[in-house]
């Protein structure tokens, strides 16, 4: 028998009260996500964590998610607040795309239930853990296609497809190398210039 004195939000039926509270109330200097109905906070992202995210961004968005009259394939955010699966999981990763067909109109509320056709989680050793365990399984769940995690420290990109309900990993490049990565292949994408100032 559930215990009565455990209240639910009625935002969130399936989140307890004072997790979306200590979400919503969480301080500035701090990252929150809701995992699998557990608060979980991690210290803001160091320069080096967004300067990588920002130059990924900045390399994809022109191609793929262009300004102006050509549509592109794909709809690029930094950081959107996804919450996906019954609970909902609340996450945010660094960088999420959609391909176009799947996103034609610009979603109208903050949240998007929409889960995505690629993430790229930049990793920090505060994050690293989470991102590698839980919200590689929220990703899997929801069917996202492709994974990116990129490591600023170590200097590397592993890209993961997801096949048959598991992800497989495409490869791992590194340092100064200049790739081809799906689901953006149609590029090269020169790795040094993601570890750059």
């Amino acid at each position: 028998m559930p215990n009565a004195a455990v209240r639910y939000d009625e935002r969130f039926p399936n989140l307890r009260a004072e997790v979306v509270s200590a979400y919503f109330n969480a301080p500035e200097h701090q990252g929150a996500e809701i995992i699998d109905g557990e608060l979980i906070t991690m210290p803001r992202p160091r320069p080096r964590h967004l300067n990588t995210s920002s130059r990924l961004g900045r390399r994809l968005g022109p191609v793929f998610d262009p300004i102006g009259d050509d549509p592109g394939g794909w709809v690029i955010f930094h950081e959107p607040e996804l919450h996906l699966g019954p609970k909902p999981d609340i996450v945010h990763p660094d960088l999420a795309g959609w391909r176009r067909e799947r996103m034609p109109e610009m979603p109208e509320t903050a949240a998007i239930s929409l889960p995505p056709d690629w993430v790229c989680e930049v990793l920090s050793d505060n994050t690293e853990r989470v991102d590698r365990g839980r919200k590689m399984r929220i990703w899997r769940r929801e069917g996202v296609r492709h994974v990116w995690l990129v490591s600023p420290e170590h200097r590397t990109l592993e890209a993961y497809r997801l096949e048959n309900g598991r992800y497989t990993i495409l490869d791992t490049w590194e340092g100064e190398d200049v790739v081809r990565v799906e689901p953006f292949e149609e590029i090269e994408l020169p790795l040094g210039a993601l570890w750059k100032l």
